[in-house]
């Protein structure tokens, strides 16, 4: 079975939602939370003319359906590096003019040389930002900081954990059983990361969908301890005056890149590629930095808009810190075997 039966085998139950309108001279971007930040993104409809239009999501597993239920009116799009070659073997995008983005051969040779944004010699993907799926803890709910993923099955903090609505989860459950091979799981290990979940769904608050939510369940103390999108929910917290520390836990972390993809056959590319320069100028890569708290896949860009303190606190300066992460890998014909055992942990 070929991956585009499968998914749509598996997406084709999904309701439909209300998608955004086409206009001329306007983009929709299916997107993260603040990736289309106001703070940035005013000046760019300023100076291009291009009117922007976000629909957020909370998960690499929102995409696929809802391109599939938007009837073409999405202009681009942010997947994960896990994620990308889906939506190329799916045909929802199209190769990149590269000629036509500024900044293309500033981007770290390090992404460039990725096989999830790329296929048959073109590239689909133009690397944005990235940065590690890390822990959080409350400060004051703990005497004695939390270093493992164990950490997220205590029963003395049952009620007051978190995880992250999103396949990922597997991963996570992988590599608390020991399974390190978390891309590549066999079916057996797949089964018992879900009935790790299974076990662990007792102590569990509620499992997290966006950053906004995960960081009311913080503020009103309902969660103590979670995975986190690694600089973002900590900023949003300390602006609200509540301590976080993250850590990266002895099991290791998961390593991300977000990449922005044209959706194929998009009528409106003029105002397309005026976004994709905009995403990796100074501008668009200090933006996400500064409101996100992730790094940015431009270092030229970046080192003329950051202190030399915030380039070092974002491993501008080291991009090989990404070794030290488990980057996520396309799953390839694996996906559902992913997805339906984490759908399978959120019916039980």
């Amino acid at each position: 079975m070929t991956i585009k039966k499968t998914m749509l085998g598996t997406l084709g139950l999904l309701a439909l939602t209300a998608s955004p309108v086409l206009a001329e001279g306007t983009i929709n971007v299916l997107t993260w939370e603040g990736y289309a930040d106001p703070s940035f993104i005013s000046k760019f409809e300023e100076t291009s003319g291009c009117q922007v239009n976000a629909t957020y999501v909370g998960s690499n597993d929102d995409f696929a359906p809802k391109l599939m239920a938007g009837g073409g009116v999405y202009d681009l799009i942010t997947p994960s590096i896990d994620t990308t070659k889906l939506m190329i073997d799916l045909d929802f995008v199209e190769p990149l003019d590269t000629a036509k983005i500024e900044g293309w051969n500033d981007i770290y040779p390090k992404f460039l040389a990725l096989d999830g944004i790329q296929k048959d010699g073109e590239y689909y993907g133009m690397p944005y930002s990235w940065g590690a799926i890390a822990f959080m803890y409350r400060d004051d709910a703990f005497d004695t900081p939390p270093t493992s993923i164990a950490d997220l099955w205590r029963e003395d903090l049952k009620g007051k954990i978190s995880l992250w609505d999103d396949k990922s989860a597997i991963y996570v459950a992988a590599r608390k059983n020991g399974d390190m091979n978390i891309y590549s799981l066999s079916d057996e290990q797949i089964a018992a990361a879900q009935k790790t979940l299974v076990e662990q769904k007792p102590l569990i608050r509620k499992y997290w969908a966006t950053a906004g939510e995960l960081v009311d369940l913080y503020k009103a103390g309902e969660v103590v301890i979670s995975n986190t999108w690694a600089g973002y929910q900590s900023s949003l917290l300390a602006d609200e005056g509540v301590k976080v520390t993250e850590f990266i836990p002895k099991e290791g972390a998961e390593g991300w890149l977000d990449s922005w993809m044209v959706v194929k056959g998009t009528p409106n590319k003029e105002c397309a590629y005026k976004f994709l320069n905009m995403q990796l100028s100074e501008l668009g890569q200090c933006g996400v930095a500064n409101v996100n708290g992730y790094s940015a896949a431009n270092a030229s860009a970046a080192k003329s808009c950051m202190t030399p303190e915030q380039f070092a606190a974002l491993h501008q300066d080291d991009p090989a810190y990404l070794d030290s992460l488990l980057i996520w890998t396309p799953l390839g014909d694996r996906f559902e075997a992913y997805t339906n055992a984490w759908n399978a942990v959120k019916a039980q």
